[in-house]
């Protein structure tokens, strides 16, 4: 496939509003694809490269190149391209990738150099997300949406679905199982206001603790045991503790979903840097695991001795749990059999307010009658915490003053637009230790797009929790509302821009 077919729909997907226009759209772009192209051309439309971050900066880019008269570029060729300059290393390096983009450049025309720049600058916005992918996908090749999500859940891999699909119709789809050693997405939660509006959302539930660890996945396969982030990452080599647990239990293949987090002696939940960087260390596993060891929580399982229980209800999910992990290693947990009766949801309002106790985030109430949802943000996980906080992206900063010059200070803070942009909803500098600036000035100048010597604008990458006390309207913002009192609690590292929150999510909470 020609890059300029691929520029084009960009394009004309960047100027659809509907969704329905954007999948149709992608569709017919899948059924001209090859297998061979489809793993290239999915993150390509969501403005990603599969190569990751290249090392190319603006000053590769900023010098004009005269375009190509016809297109003669293919997406395997540029795809080739990008991978050979992102492989350069070490002296003259940097001045060896410019000169490979100046001639790729000159090898495409003006539509395709500017979409080659907004793709190597984070700025290729036109909305053409996974989810409309996967709905494109089921109409380019005649399978049924559903069955394509599920495949993208259990295969873990959109690109790999699509390459399938293309190559061997519908029919391959049953290929992608829960497969031991192939971590899957996990299932996520929708925010309550409160436990009460969650019960009473739900029904029959189950009120959990909820963790401020990090999220891990464990498979076994007989001695054999691997560990993974919720971004999927396998971090088994770091977290030995894991493994060890894993050996002791009464099975001999399963896949597990739960947390790890560093505890105090007297069981509360150490700070979550500390965990995060315990988990992070690659280097000296043993002395760091010494000083900062973390204990597993487990609260779901997803496979047993062959057995697939992604399909069950939670209630008998929790009970093959029960069966199989020691209550230890088991998240805490209270059972409202009735949401009519008043006593017991008493009983879980007091859960919830013992868990904050005891240092925890807050609560995760779930739907006992509820399916895993593998990747997807499941209605019957409801989250309640006790202050309000958002998972924005940070879209610039500003350099700081007195005590902060030369660090970027003043974050800007943006949530998600349905169509993959940002909207600004404030500022803030508040929370930051020393540390945590030292350690966004050195992030936030690796994602620079532009520095006029008071704000730094970045790629929309880096997700922010951020604490705030309420709303207010404000003209000066987009969304017609700004963040009140706002303060940086954490960076999450661990997720990416495309799980920030919503404008949608941001504008509910609204009173």
């Amino acid at each position: 496939m020609l890059l300029a077919r691929l520029a084009h729909v960009s394009l004309e997907v960047a100027a659809a509003s509907a969704r329905t226009r954007k999948t149709g759209l992608l569709a017919e772009l899948f059924r001209e694809a090859g297998p061979e192209d489809v793993p290239v051309v999915i993150p390509y439309l969501a403005g990603r490269l599969p190569q990751g971050r290249l090392g190319i900066g603006w000053s590769a880019l900023g010098d004009p190149v005269a375009p190509a008269d016809t297109p003669s570029l293919t997406v395997a060729q540029t795809d080739a391209e990008l991978s050979a300059i992102g492989a350069l290393t070490g002296p003259g390096s940097q001045a060896a990738r410019k000169e490979r983009v100046q001639r790729l450049l000159a090898a495409a025309t003006a539509e395709e150099q500017h979409f080659l720049r907004g793709l190597l600058t984070g700025e290729v916005r036109q909305g053409a997300l996974d989810a409309v992918a996967v709905d494109a996908l089921a109409g380019a090749t005649g399978a049924l949406p559903a069955d394509v999500r599920r495949a993208v859940m259990l295969g873990g891999s959109l690109q790999a679905v699509a390459r399938a699909l293309l190559a061997d119709g519908p029919e391959a789809l049953a290929a992608f199982r829960l497969t031991i050693g192939r971590p899957v997405l996990p299932m996520l939660a929708h925010t309550a206001r409160s436990v009460t509006e969650a019960i009473g959302k739900l029904g029959p539930c189950a009120v959990e603790e909820k963790l401020d660890g990090i999220r891990v996945q464990v498979h076994r396969d007989g001695p054999k045991v691997r560990v993974y982030t919720r971004t999927l990452d396998d971090i088994t080599d770091r977290l030995p503790e894991l493994a060890t647990a894993a050996v002791g239990f009464p099975a001999d293949s399963f896949v597990l979903d739960g947390e790890v987090l560093a505890l105090a002696d007297d069981g509360r939940p150490r700070p979550f840097q500390e965990t995060a960087a315990r988990v992070g260390s690659r280097r000296d596993v043993a002395t760091v695991a010494a000083a900062v060891p973390v204990s597993p929580v487990f609260f779901d399982v997803l496979s047993v001795d062959g057995r697939e229980l992604l399909d069950l209800p939670f209630a008998e999910r929790h009970a093959e749990l029960a069966a199989l992990v020691p209550e230890a290693m088991r998240v805490r947990r209270v059972a409202v059999t009735d949401p009519a009766d008043a006593a017991a949801c008493e009983s879980a309002v007091a859960f919830f307010e013992e868990t904050l106790a005891r240092g925890h985030e807050g609560v995760v109430v779930k739907g006992e009658s509820a399916p895993y949802s593998a990747g997807r943000r499941g209605a019957s996980w409801l989250k309640v915490k006790p202050v309000h906080t958002l998972d924005l992206v940070v879209l610039a900063a500003e350099w700081g003053h007195g005590r902060r010059t030369g660090k970027l200070s003043n974050l800007h803070l943006g949530a998600r637009r349905e169509d993959g942009t940002f909207v600004m909803l404030g500022k803030t500098f508040k929370g930051l230790t020393d540390t945590m600036l030292a350690w966004q000035t050195e992030r936030l100048r690796q994602l620079s797009t532009g520095d006029d010597g008071h704000v730094v604008t970045v790629r929309p990458e880096l997700v922010v929790e951020i604490a705030y006390d309420g709303l207010q309207t404000s003209t000066r913002y987009p969304a017609g509302v700004t963040l009140r009192f706002a303060r940086v609690l954490r960076y999450r590292e661990d997720k990416v821009a495309q799980e920030a929150d919503t404008v949608d999510t941001v504008l509910s909470r609204q009173t």
